[in-house]
């Protein structure tokens, strides 16, 4: 099968991974360490190993052999670098993201390359390190494709002043795999073989490890944090409880070249190894090359927001109609050229725009502004706004339009086009402007009130809508003196709510940095908190005589309205599942007795049993991709619903039958469970092949085929 040409540049994740200080724990004992480093293996003021970065995504790892098609059968880590920007904290949530740049080809019979990059942000928004690894697959080679560029290192000519010695047991790869890499080379005899070794090996990874370990011992002891480069190509396999050397040159302060050999043998397992070392660097959030658009920029919020980003090295999109608090008026320029003279001055580059959000033409004017000057459009804050409060008895229909057609209607009428133009490039932030007003209410704002939430109903759609293209969108509830504000504030109070206050909140969810996707922000007067809509457990009335009554409300009205140990949705059918699985089994609910338990159905859409796929078998057999294949895979699920059964493929027809064939080409074995989310699109071959899930026997490289055959998801 060959490499998949069009996964090159396409973003892979988000995907993110929560972690403790237990994995990072037993990591470090998967790498070899112990007593004598106590600080990676016990939880009191742990570090964590920085090669644990690695590991704890090697779920992205294998999302860029699914999408890459690379062949299974011949994979092997070939080279990887990291660069660490800050210290990993001993537990909480990476989120990953990022993207197969390029493939190289070795040759027919030679392999070929497919290099990844990504990059790792924690919780805490801090962007931790960047990845870029390279696989090597010994059976993708000869499609035609460039050589990679030669690399050389040139090791001093004198003896390394460092010489680590490292002694993996032969069960290493039992301990290092329960992080993650659970590939059956490293403990499966018999695939091993078939793999062409004589028993499983060493991780490659597990060997970097130790590599990593003896680095910092021996360059900045018991200062992990202080690792900012650590690059090196995977050279030679090597088996579990050889001893392993790892020989270091410093060459300058802060660098150092290494490699890592086989003690016994002499033969370099890991070669061209580069280690830099050092304190942090405070990296400086910039925008050079980002292109913003802010809507209401010409005072204000808007202003500063513009100011803050030019002088980051945005680009900037000044819109402001110019019309007057409440939106009436034939509107003006002046305020917009203003702040563009303004950021001209500090050496920026801004262009103004007139346009009235509250119509649709004037949406795509703007976003066609920002096209037309700069090319192209990397975020987006929705600032615009005015005023017309009134009660609500009072409040005519054309208050009422006025102000949800700025608000609501203008973020609507400038994000569409804003959002098409970042779908396109993969790139895009996004920012609405909500209000406390909204979340909790306001006298005499019920416009301005309803406007602000259905932005947040705008933003949590947008979130789910745009995440697999990088485009993250969130909302800011801002305290500030403006020209809507300026007569609700007391004078003596004015300097404590100045718009500077809350830019900074806004500029950080604007940039490359932000992990967050989705979320709302309170910000001013130099305080900043998140709000969220929360739900509570609440709790299930059954009736066995039917529906629960009113009275039964009243009886429960506390529980139901309870929002202790209340929880966060990201979506609609993350709600909805919850109340379906409460309402199906709710915690007070005594479990039933073994002898009287039923399996559940695995699957509530697709395929709901394991039997109406090999029943559906043949429908999605493709005979034309079938031509001059001869093969009989063998099916052996495990589980309550799973069997035995055999498909035969032979000159262009397709045979399903249960049982076992007495001959078969290739054995695939799996849990029914398993098995199902695998038809059902839920995992992918690879995803349940390199998590051990799928285990296949036989000709390996033949199990490729049945993705070629048949189109069952």
């Amino acid at each position: 099968m060959a490499l998949n040409m069009d996964a090159i540049g396409k973003m892979i994740g988000p995907i993110s991974r929560e972690y403790t200080w237990k994995d990072a724990a037993l990591y470090a004992l998967g790498v070899g360490a112990g007593f004598d480093e106590l600080e990676y293996c016990y939880e009191k003021d742990l570090k964590v190993i920085p090669s644990f970065s690695i590991a704890a995504i090697f779920d992205f790892l294998s999302h860029i052999g699914v999408q890459s098609n690379v062949n299974l059968a011949g994979i092997l880590h070939g080279e990887q670098e990291l660069i660490f920007h800050n210290p990993i904290p001993p537990e909480g949530k990476l989120t990953t993201q990022g993207k197969i740049i390029n493939y190289y080809d070795k040759g027919p019979g030679k392999g070929a390359l497919v290099v990844g990059e990504s990059e790792t942000f924690h919780s805490n928004g801090k962007k931790l390190f960047t990845s870029r690894l390279t696989i090597f697959s010994r059976l993708d080679g000869g499609f035609g494709g460039e050589n990679a560029p030669k690399k050389e290192i040139m090791f001093p000519n004198r003896e390394p002043d460092f010489v680590v010695e490292g002694s993996p047991s032969k069960d290493q790869p039992l301990i290092y795999r329960l992080s993650g890499d659970v590939f059956p080379l490293h403990v499966d005899p018999e695939f091993a073989k078939m793999s062409g070794f004589q028993m499983p090996i060493m991780h490659g990874l597990c060997t970097h490890g130790y590599a990593c370990r003896a680095l910092i011992k021996s360059l900045i002891p018991g200062q992990p944090e202080k690792v900012r480069r650590f690059d090196c190509r995977f050279s030679k396999t090597l088996y579990p409880g050889k001893s392993i050397k790892t020989l270091i040159w410093k060459i300058e302060e802060g660098k150092a070249l290494w490699k890592t050999v086989n003690a016994e043998t002499g033969d370099t397992v890991i070669d061209f190894g580069v280690f830099e070392y050092g304190d942090v660097k405070e990296e400086k959030i910039m925008f050079d090359g980002r292109v913003a658009i802010i809507t209401g920029a010409g005072g204000g919020l808007g202003r500063v927001y513009a100011l803050d980003l030019a002088k980051r090295g945005a680009k900037i999109v000044v819109n402001d109609f110019g019309g007057t608090r409440d939106g009436s008026g034939q509107g003006a320029s002046g305020p917009a050229d203003k702040v563009v003279e303004e950021i001209k001055a500090l050496g920026g580059s801004a262009i103004a725009n007139y346009d009235n959000v509250a119509t649709i033409e004037g949406g795509k004017n703007i976003v066609k502004s920002a096209i037309d000057a700069f090319g192209k459009v990397d975020i987006l804050i929705n600032n615009a706004g005015i005023l017309r409060d009134k009660s609500f008895i009072k409040m005519e229909k054309e208050n009422w339009d006025s102000v949800l057609n700025v608000h609501l209607n203008g973020a609507y009428y400038v994000t569409q086009p804003a959002f098409a133009v970042m779908k396109e490039n993969g790139y895009g932030r996004i920012i609405m402007t909500t209000s406390a007003a909204g979340l909790f209410g306001n006298f005499g704002q019920t416009n301005y009130s309803a406007a602000k939430m259905g932005l947040l109903g705008l933003m949590n759609t947008l979130k789910i809508e745009g995440a697999k293209y990088n485009i993250k969108v969130n909302a800011i509830a801002p305290v500030a003196a403006s020209r809507l504000t300026e007569d609700v504030f007391p004078p003596d109070l004015l300097p404590q709510v100045k718009p500077e206050l809350v830019s900074p909140m806004v500029i950080y969810l604007c940039s490359e940095k932000c992990p967050v996707n989705g979320n709302i922000y309170n910000a001013g007067m130099g305080a900043f908190s998140r709000a969220s809509v929360v739900t509570g457990p609440g709790t299930v009335i059954k009736k066995d005589s039917g529906y629960p009554t009113v009275e039964d409300i009243v009886s429960n009205i506390d529980r139901i309205s309870s929002i202790k140990d209340a929880k966060e949705y990201w979506q609609l059918n993350d709600l909805v599942g919850d109340i379906v699985t409460v309402f199906s089994a709710p915690k007070t609910e005594a479990p039933k007795p073994k002898e009287q338990a039923k399996a559940e159905p695995t699957q509530k859409t697709g395929f709901d049993s394991v039997k109406s796929v090999f029943e559906n078998m043949p429908k999605a057999f493709n005979a034309d991709s079938a031509k001059g294949i001869d093969v009989v895979f063998q099916y052996v699920i495990s589980g309550t619903s799973g069997g035995e059964w055999h498909c035969i493929v032979k000159e262009g027809t397709c045979t399903v039958k249960t049982g076992v064939h007495d001959k078969p080409t290739t054995i695939l074995k799996i849990g029914d469970a398993n098995f199902l989310d695998m038809m059902n699109g839920k995992t992918t071959p690879m995803q349940a092949y390199t998590s051990g899930k799928l285990k296949i026997e036989g000709d390996i490289m033949k199990s490729q085929l049945i993705q070629k055959i048949f189109k069952i998801n």
